[in-house]
């Protein structure tokens, strides 16, 4: 059950990210996630995860964007008592190049260097474009500009059997919108990387560099796929994923970041695959930060 909830975690993430940014306009060359901004400013992004029309969330994440890096907190939704926890928590972190992925349950961590994701993104690109199914040759890129369109802060990327459709806002701040996207990107590829499978995340990438050239953040994104491709990508056949930004922390988000850290420092380090393997006990019972 755990392990079906983080997936569905990870999956609002890229959900709440479809957008993407390297490729619209670009070499055909994989670039890596956007460069790091000069300044920074705070900002808090809550998001909610529906599935196929339904009314309640699925998922719910909270990510808290301060001193350069992005803090998110992929939420667990029990099945059956429907008690929420912390599942999951990601430190972006933009200046050292990596990502941070900290399992508080099982008190363990895992380290993703950005060199890591910028070869994976190279030879996911690769792979797509000689593939012989049409969607996920095109989903490779590197030209998605006659698949756009843009009318009343909205932009829809269609593809063979496949839609992705952003209503947007204006950014709080002037560099709110490159942290984002930044943010964005590399969430995308760690996904990538975790959950191998389903579209490939370049159509998501181009939509994102969109939102950023406009200055945007994503207040609602939908994923439409063709029914007869459920059974290959694992998914609903529509996902919406609904974004509340607030351009300042609240009281209790440095507290949360301070609980996050100690997580981090107290975690035991792990490699990628034992971390991804769920069926791990946790080592120990007291929460580290607790």
């Amino acid at each position: 059950m755990r392990g079906e909830a983080s997936n569905t975690m990870r999956l609002a993430a890229m959900v709440a990210l479809v957008g993407g940014a390297v490729w619209a306009g670009r070499p055909s060359r994989a670039e890596p996630p956007a460069t790091l901004p000069d300044k920074a400013c705070d900002l808090r992004v809550e998001s909610e995860l529906f599935a196929a029309g339904g009314e309640k969330p699925v998922a719910r994440s909270l990510t808290l964007f301060h001193n350069g890096v992005a803090w998110d907190f992929l939420e667990l939704v029990d099945g059956d008592t429907k008690a929420a926890a912390i599942g999951e928590i990601v430190l972006h972190d933009p200046a050292r190049e990596r990502v941070v992925v900290i399992d508080p349950v099982r008190h363990v961590k895992t380290q993703v260097e950005m060199i890591r994701l910028e070869r994976l993104s190279v030879s996911l690109a690769k792979w797509a474009r000689a593939n012989d199914d049409r969607l996920v040759r095109w989903a490779g890129g590197p030209d998605f500009a006659s698949g756009f369109s843009e009318e009343d802060e909205r932009i829809e990327l269609v593809g063979p059997r496949v839609k992705y459709a952003v209503a947007y806002d204006e950014a709080p701040c002037p560099e709110a919108a490159g942290n984002y996207r930044r943010f964005a990107d590399t969430a995308i590829l760690l996904k990538a990387l975790m959950q191998p499978g389903g579209i490939p995340p370049f159509p998501r990438l181009a939509v994102n560099r969109r939102l950023e050239d406009v200055g945007a953040i994503p207040r609602e994104v939908t994923l439409e796929i063709e029914p007869r491709l459920i059974g290959i990508t694992g998914r609903p056949e529509r996902l919406r994923c609904v974004h509340k930004v607030h351009p300042r922390l609240l009281a209790g988000d440095l507290e949360r970041i301070e609980d996050a850290q100690a997580h981090v420092a107290a975690a035991d380090a792990v490699d990628l695959a034992t971390f991804i393997d769920r069926d791990e006990e946790p080592s120990r019972s007291t929460p580290p930060g607790s």
